[in-house]
């Protein structure tokens, strides 16, 4: 913007003083000039100011000598002054597509991980970041991307295929969050938030998991008809030895004593309707006659 600035001043300038000393005579030439010489003044005097917008800030170089940083507002300078900006806004790293994460599970199955990391620049530290990598979208390549890449893949790494894919992702994503926080943290990077969005297994890993999904299925079947068939036996086995201590203790109660009461009184029930009933319940074979009338 300088030698800009210069150009037009020089320019407009040789315009005039042509024009005063009638080297030419068109009034063209004149209102060119001062065209010319008030637009590099302008510009001129622009490169004296910079104008930091809201919510970024600004590091300003003067002839490789970095100096303090600049807030937002409109600060003087030299002209031979450059002024870096960083957003404190925050910013999304996408890591899907093309920079989809691949991982490896605990077992060496292969997933494809898709995740959002949202970041921003800690406006305290925006000197070190500018020293260190140069600029905001130096910031992002260089310390952010690598970085959040290889936490995925460690984290990733501690974990099954099965829980990576599915039951233990919630925790894997916390995490990785913990852990991209506890890293760019001390960097002035703030982080403010990790969405795992999606996690893909590779074409072979998705045969292993329906594959190892049968299997269970197919155990848990098997290990049902396990447990039934036991329970079973082990009801029929309990009836068993009930009816058998059943049968042993009516065996050990009927003594023939009792036995000769019960048919005694069998029989006299049945002498109700029959006056004389010959009853077989004597001992040794002798009959007992019940007398229905005389009781």
């Amino acid at each position: 913007m300088l030698f800009i600035a210069i150009l037009f001043l020089v320019t407009g300038v040789i315009l005039l003083v042509l024009r005063r000393r009638r080297v030419t005579t068109s009034r063209w030439a004149a209102v060119g000039g001062g065209l010319a010489a008030v637009v590099g003044l302008a510009a001129g005097l622009s490169t004296f100011t910079y104008v930091v917008e809201p919510y970024h800030v600004g590091v300003p170089t003067t002839l490789g000598k970095v100096g303090g940083t600049w807030q937002s507002g409109l600060h003087l300078k030299s002209p031979l002054t450059d002024v870096t900006t960083f957003s404190t806004r925050p910013t999304d790293l996408n890591l899907t597509g093309d920079d989809t994460v691949e991982v490896r599970s605990s077992e060496g199955g292969v997933l494809y991980a898709d995740l959002t990391v949202k970041w921003s620049i800690d406006a305290e530290h925006t000197l070190a970041l500018y020293k260190l990598a140069g600029s905001a979208e130096a910031v992002q390549q260089r310390l952010v991307y690598p970085d959040s890449r290889e936490i995925v893949r460690n984290v990733f790494a501690k974990h099954t295929s099965v829980e990576g894919y599915s039951s233990q992702r919630e925790a894997i994503s916390t995490e990785i969050d913990k852990l991209i926080t506890a890293r760019l943290a001390p960097r002035g990077i703030l982080v403010n938030g990790v969405n795992l969005r999606n996690v893909k297994p590779s074409e072979g890993l998705q045969k292993a998991i329906d594959q190892k999904i049968q299997q269970d299925q197919s155990t848990a079947q098997a290990e049902a008809a396990v447990r039934t068939a036991k329970a079973e036996a082990e009801k029929r086995k309990i009836d068993s030895e009930s009816q058998a201590a059943a049968n042993t203790a009516i065996a050990n109660s009927l003594t023939d004593k009792i036995l000769l009461s019960q048919c005694i009184e069998a029989f006299k029930a049945a002498a109700e309707k029959n006056p004389v009933y010959a009853s077989p319940c004597g001992s040794a074979g002798t009959p007992v006659i019940v007398d229905g009338t005389k009781r």
